[in-house]
Order: C-alpha cells, then structure tokens, then sequence
C-alpha cells in the first residue's frame, strides 16, 4: 500500500524553505567520503580474490560470494552517481579521479552518464522533457493513438523479463559502450578511456583464472547488481501517484516531494544501496552526499515525501506502464482495455 504523508498545503511551506532547511547537509565530508570508499572498494576486491581462488574448486561455493560482490558494487556505483554530483568529496579533482575509476568498476563511462543524469534531475516529472536518463514512459493518448509496432516495442520495453531480465546486459553492455547519441569530446574521451579500461581489466582477469570462470563469475554479478539498480531506480519513480505536469504547472520542489518516493528498506539492504531509498531528499538537492541523506529525513520530518513505498508495495509498481493524464495517476495495460472497453459502452448507450 501506498501512504500519502504530506498535504498539498505542506507543499508549498516546503517549496518555500526547503534551500535554508537542507543546505547544512550539502557540504562533503572527506573523512566519512575515504571510509565510504574503504568500506565499500576493500569488501570489493577481497570478494573478487576469494573468488578467483573458491572457483577452482567448486562453481557452487562461490554464489554467495557473487551476491555480496553485487551488493557492494552496487555501494560503489553509489560513491561513482555522487562523484558526478560533486556530493562526495569537497575536491573537484578527487570526484572527479574518483567517479572515473568508480566507472571502470560498474562498466558506465562517467561524463556521459553524469551528464544525462543532470539532465534527469532537471527534469524529473515534465511531461514535455522526457527521454534523457529516465525510465521511458508514455501516456495513454500517445500510446492509443501509436501505430502498433510502436505499441508491441513498448510493452516488450515495460516488461519485466526485458527491464530487468535483459535489461542489465543491454545497458551495462551496449548503452555504456558507445556514443548512442551526439557526445562531446570530453564525454568521447571518457568513453574511449573507460572501455579501454575496461577490456584490460577482463584480459587480465581472464588470463589469471581463465575466461571460463571469469565469465561465470562476473556476468552474475553484473546481473544481480544491474538488476536491483535497475529496479531502486525505476520503483523510485514509477508509482502510482507520481508526478507528472507539464512545464507550465512544473515545480522544482514538488517534482522531488510528489515525484520521488521514499524506499523503505531494511537496514542491510539500505545500507548496500547507499541510503538512495530517501530518493526525495537527494532529488531536492543532489548536492546533499548520500552518506547525509538520512540524517537530513530524520532530522527534518517536514520534508516527509508524499510517497513511501516498502518492498511489498512498491510490487505494484511492475503493472503500472501508462500514464493517465486525465486521471491523474499511473495505470496499467490492463487498467487501460477496461477504460476503454468502458468508454465503449458508455458511448453505444448514448
């Protein structure tokens, strides 16, 4: 079930005092940004060793490894999304060194990455400026008015067994590749770089315990870890009662409140997961390092989202594809042949 926390008249005092309320959370920690990278990057790579040794023995020891290698790339690619902010570290330069090795790490190249994520916490919740670094959605007049391959792709795309079954290998193995759109030279050099680094990390792992066993090493890790990121970033986002207006009626502050959920999670898997559940809190100010976005909650219960989602209820989630502008509020494909099949009959009564 999902709870509505915060009235539209909260809203507007939030909208009016959430720059003075948050800004004591948006200075970087450099002490709490280097133990974040030691506790996440030596957990890391110690999984990997004691991979590469368990593997000769016996494939079947080493799952439980790759589910906690998972969990901890995915803390790192966490410390790789604050870098682009500049949240992680006070220095430029070490966000920036940082962020690029982090990247190598979870195969994204961070200029191009860092770049369309900006663009999505610009933008988050605009009807008229989707399509850059967020999760592709239609409305149910553009979708009923679409020819029917356009349809057929987007209910393959919406599905399930491709976001989050393909969807890891398409994104960490094909999008993070290349320049699938026009790049700057700073992003291509990135790119360059990041896949260079990238092939040399897979021959040399490859050549010290075989590409057999690297392959059925890393490819679960990827899909694990790629598969969760994947779902935290669309169930944060993808709800029920989202927001989405068109630019006109568009609101920085209430794109954050209405249009990011909190993520209720338990301890552990927040904490692998980098505090980003308190989605609301770094959508309004992703200047705030993720090692503060609780603290910054918790201390300040005004800034409670309109949207708390826990594992169970954020399930619903995976039916909602289409967004009702007249009603105002997510749906799904089945929730759609049912209006019109209503809409139908309404008109053969008239």
């Amino acid at each position: 079930m999902m709870h509505k926390s915060v009235s539209g008249q909260n809203h507007g005092r939030i909208s009016a005092n959430w720059q003075k309320t948050i800004q004591p959370y948006q200075k970087a920690d450099n002490r709490q940004a280097a133990w974040q990278l030691i506790n996440s990057l030596v957990p890391f790579i110690a999984l990997y060793m004691m991979m590469i040794w368990v593997i000769r023995y016996s494939y079947w020891l080493i799952i439980p490894f790759i589910i906690l290698a998972a969990g901890f790339q995915m803390r790192l690619f966490i410390i790789f999304h604050d870098c682009g902010h500049g949240s992680f570290s006070r220095s430029r330069k070490v966000n920036s060194i940082v962020g690029s090795l982090m990247g190598v790490l979870v195969y994204t190249p961070s200029e191009q990455w860092w770049h369309d994520h900006a663009i999505h916490h610009a933008t988050a919740g605009n009807l008229d400026r989707r399509g850059t670094g967020d999760v592709t959605t239609m409305t149910v007049n553009e979708y009923v008015s679409s020819p029917w391959l356009t349809k057929l792709g987007y209910r393959l795309f919406r599905s399930p067994f491709v976001m989050f079954g393909l969807g890891p290998y398409y994104m960490f193995g094909i999008v993070n590749r290349l320049p699938l759109r026009k790049v700057s030279r700073k992003e291509l050099v990135n790119l360059i770089w990041t896949d260079t680094a990238i092939i040399i990390k897979i021959i040399f792992l490859s050549w010290l315990m075989g590409w057999q066993h690297f392959l059925a090493m890393e490819l679960p890790v990827l899909f694990v870890a790629g598969t969760v990121g994947i779902w935290m970033f669309y169930v944060q986002h993808q709800f029920e009662n989202m927001y989405w207006v068109k630019t006109d009626d568009w609101d920085y502050a209430n794109s954050a409140m209405k249009g990011a959920s909190f993520y209720k999670l338990p301890r552990l898997l927040q904490w692998f997961s980098g505090n980003i559940g308190f989605h609301h809190i770094h959508h309004l100010s992703p200047r705030i390092p993720n090692y503060y976005l609780e603290k910054c909650a918790v201390e300040n219960p005004e800034l409670k989202p309109e949207t708390i989602l826990t594992i169970k209820s954020s399930l619903k989630s995976l039916t909602l594809s289409l967004w009702d502008e007249e009603l105002g509020r997510m749906i799904g494909f089945k929730d759609l042949k049912q209006k019109m099949l209503a809409t139908h009959s309404n008109s053969l009564q008239v």
